[in-house]
């Protein structure tokens, strides 16, 4: 009897216990949770929170260092000027496509899905989640060269590749479990890197007269001209348009998407580059080397207070350069089986990796030319295909597995592939194999445009209605049942 008794007590405490949840498992879904997952998202964030986020994404120090690798090769007022100008025409792409995110609620690997279609949009899924593990190790290389710098002049003790990994391990581990809380924080990071910011351009101009900055003699011997600064320029507001919609998506309107990302974006680009071309100016003057691309250089002239910029841009944006690449996996189809944990924990071992390789940064404005030849085309296309070709409308179908107005020929758009092979080509010929005197970015743009724009006029591509657009998350069912939305445009 007392067996009789004891055997189904036994068997219901192993179904209880088989029943439970691993820890994996349970860590696993609490992320996928607070993930942003796949399919649109309604934003709620009025113009001054997304001009916040913009503002404190770009306060970082590649950006800052991007212009210290200007001066002197050009004099400090034109290099200045090429920096709004750039600002300025980048970020008109960046908000289009940001605005594209704020329509749909969709981040901007899932809009490439539009033109390229629902199984070609993995290519460019492919190049994003290279260009950010680039820009995630280029980040971390420069914590951990800057950290090693104070480490060293206070102990002796110098390596920069183990501080390099132990900041990337930092963001990665923050990636994963803190991005919610990073995305709140930055904000204020931004303020704090600002004072720094202010209190650095003070001591520059207090030391020597802003006379003295434009006096400046110009280095010819260091192969920099006014349009490939101008080229350099434009390719970092392509490098962050990667993310436009990811953050745009988040705003509530239309307006507060375009009027803070576009102030946002474009405030902080010219703060950070202009305070690097000052700063190595300032290096310069007190008869330093121009050393560019180095933080230890300008951090061995300001002191304490621009490493601090300098950590705590890296920590605050690379925690969201990393998020970004685990987020663009994550959404590449409408299926729950790519996870959080283990995409995050493999594309974070990688990051890690490639944080030993300090060569990287000797490369980086080759980096961007690859940044700029991948994407830039992309982007013509997006545009092309949103505002034109579909009268600024994407319907549910975008959020399908297969099927669909975005179909096309078994899943990929040949003639947007081609338009994309022909633009990467066009910037590459007009960078290393015939320099353009109007550089390489703007014809890459134009000219990816017009064939995009050609094809869909040749083939009757553009719609002839004016669709009425509608986010996506007001459309009934379109998440859980896109098959049954809007039939394929003809």
């Amino acid at each position: 009897m007392n067996v009789e008794a004891t055997v189904p007590m036994n068997i219901d405490v192993r179904a209880s216990s088989s029943s439970s949840p691993s820890p994996w498992s349970r860590l696993s879904k609490r992320l996928n949770a607070d993930s942003d997952g796949y399919g649109p998202i309604k934003g709620t964030l009025g113009t001054r929170r997304i001009g916040l986020i913009w503002l404190a994404a770009n306060l970082v120090v590649t950006t800052l260092l991007t212009g210290t690798l200007f001066v002197p090769g050009v004099s400090w007022p034109l290099a200045i000027g090429l920096i709004i100008a750039g600002s300025l025409v980048g970020g008109v792409v960046l908000v289009l496509i940001g605005n594209i995110g704020t329509r749909t609620g969709l981040p901007t690997m899932s809009l490439t899905k539009g033109a390229f279609g629902l199984r070609g949009s993995f290519l460019a899924v492919a190049a994003n989640v290279v260009i950010l593990m680039g820009w995630s190790w280029v980040q971390a290389m420069l914590a951990g060269v800057t950290v090693n710098f104070l480490v060293e002049q206070a102990t002796g003790f110098s390596n920069p590749v183990l501080f390099s990994v132990l900041c990337q391990l930092f963001v990665v581990g923050l990636a994963i479990f803190g991005h919610a809380g990073i995305a709140k924080v930055e904000p204020w990071l931004a303020l704090v890197i600002l004072a720094i910011m202010a209190y650095i351009f003070f001591v520059a101009f207090t030391s020597y007269p802003p006379a003295d900055f434009a006096a400046l003699k110009v280095d010819a011997t260091l192969g920099w001209s006014g349009i490939t600064v101008l080229d350099v320029v434009i390719a970092t507001a392509i490098s962050w348009t990667v993310l436009s919609a990811e953050f745009n998506r988040l705003a509530k309107t239309q307006a507060a998407g375009v009027v803070g990302s576009g102030i946002g974006y474009v405030l902080s680009t010219v703060l950070s580059m202009s305070l690097g071309a000052t700063a190595i100016a300032y290096v310069v003057l007190a008869g330093g080397e121009p050393v560019g691309f180095d933080p230890s250089v300008i951090v061995g002239a300001f002191g304490a207070p621009l490493a601090i910029v300098i950590f705590l841009s890296v920590m605050a944006t690379n925690t969201m350069v990393v998020y970004g690449m685990v987020s663009s996996v994550v959404n590449m189809a409408p299926t729950r089986r790519i996870r959080f944990l283990p995409t995050a924990l493999v594309l974070g071992a990688i990051s890690v990796l490639g944080a030993t390789w300090l060569a990287l940064l000797e490369q980086f404005t080759s980096f961007l030319t690859v940044v700029g030849a991948l994407f830039l085309p992309v982007f013509a296309i997006m545009i092309v295909d949103y505002y034109i070709v579909h009268k600024g409308h994407y319907g549910p179908d975008i959020l399908r597995g297969r099927g669909g107005q975005f179909w096309y020929q078994g899943g990929v758009n040949i003639a947007a592939i081609v338009v994309w092979l022909v633009g990467a080509s066009t910037s590459v010929i007009l960078t290393y194999v015939t320099p353009s005197p109007i550089g390489a970015t703007i014809p890459t743009f134009v000219i990816s445009f017009v064939l995009y724009l050609g094809w869909a006029l040749l083939f009757r591509r553009i719609r002839a209605d004016r669709p009425i657009s509608h986010h996506l998350t007001q459309t009934e069912n379109a998440i859980a049942n896109p098959e049954s939305q809007e039939n394929a445009h003809r």
